[in-house]
């Protein structure tokens, strides 16, 4: 079984359904709600749990209830999170977020900016049977020591590149996989149109790189060669961490020696499913799913 270490944010979402989203300062009433794990590098690590693989999470947060809610939900999931640290002074984070019908969201989220941001203790911590690391951008600190822990063992360590990302340039850099979002390639680049994007980032980065897209697919750029994989066709409900599932679906694939064509497709219909499910989180497949999924559909061209 593959094992995978996952760095940056968790935390706790509370999800409102509407038909459209609010533009008032009035009071709203929601079709439907439910509470949810969220946060990049949760939800990834619950993907690959789900998926098949064995997650570890290290993130920071309060020694709070809401800090309570986000660490039993996580190891329900079958998710190590032993690194993991609690500060007694500190606030766990949280969202408020909106679907309206075409399945797009709002997200309005707090965290606590007095929570310590250093690494060195993850960096004293992190084992030595990894197959592969993955973080994201939300804590710059934890990533680059775990890209930096990657590089060491010789393992793929994945960047989840979302906005914003100049904090986690050093990061970036380190990684051996970079899968940015759109607006975190437009937030690198300066530019709004992905292949140009995708070059400029090259000239920096080097490395694998590519930039999901949603339902226009992924485009890859590695030792100048381009690609392009498309998205499978859905009807989305919630898109709600549907980056973070293929993320973690990717890291996944790469850490089982999967080539990276062959993992973007399989992350591809893992997300897709996953919009086809309300709740976040709780709409993320397992294994038998996605290769149940990927017998029945062809990817849009």
């Amino acid at each position: 079984m593959a094992k995978i270490l996952v760095t940056g944010v968790a935390v706790i979402d509370f999800v409102f359904q509407m038909d459209e989203f609010p533009d008032r300062p009035e009071k709203y009433r929601t079709h439907e709600a439910v509470i949810s794990g969220g946060g990049c590098a949760a939800n990834a690590a619950v993907a690959i749990a789900r998926l098949g693989g064995q997650a570890m999470l290290s993130s920071r947060l309060g020694a709070d209830g809401v800090g309570d809610m986000i660490v039993q939900d996580i190891e329900t999931e079958g998710v190590d999170c032993n690194l993991v640290k609690r500060f007694e002074e500190g606030r766990s984070s949280f969202s408020s977020v909106y679907l309206n019908r075409a399945g797009e969201r709002q997200i309005m989220n707090f965290r606590d900016p007095e929570l310590p941001m250093n690494a060195e203790w993850l960096a004293a911590q992190i084992p030595d049977d990894l197959h592969a690391v993955l973080a994201d951008t939300r804590w710059p600190q934890g990533a680059v020591v775990a890209m930096e822990a990657a590089k060491k063992a010789g393992i793929p360590g994945i960047m989840d590149a979302e906005a914003p990302v100049d904090e986690a340039r050093e990061a970036l850099k380190l990684a051996s996989h970079v899968a940015f979002s759109a607006q975190g390639l437009a937030d690198f680049s300066g530019s709004e149109d992905l292949k140009k994007g995708l070059e400029t980032a090259a000239e920096e980065l080097g490395g694998w790189l590519c930039v999901t897209n949603g339902e226009f697919g992924v485009e890859t750029l590695a030792a100048n060669k381009r690609s392009h994989i498309p998205a499978f066709p859905v009807e989305a409900v919630d898109t709600l961490g549907a980056g973070d599932v293929w993320h973690g679906a990717f890291a996944l694939k790469l850490a089982e020696g999967t080539a990276e064509e062959e993992a973007i497709l399989f992350a591809n219909a893992a997300a897709a499913i996953k919009c086809t499910k309300l709740g976040g989180r709780l709409g993320t497949p397992d294994r038998y799913a996605v290769e149940d999924f990927m017998k029945g559909y062809e990817p849009c061209s």
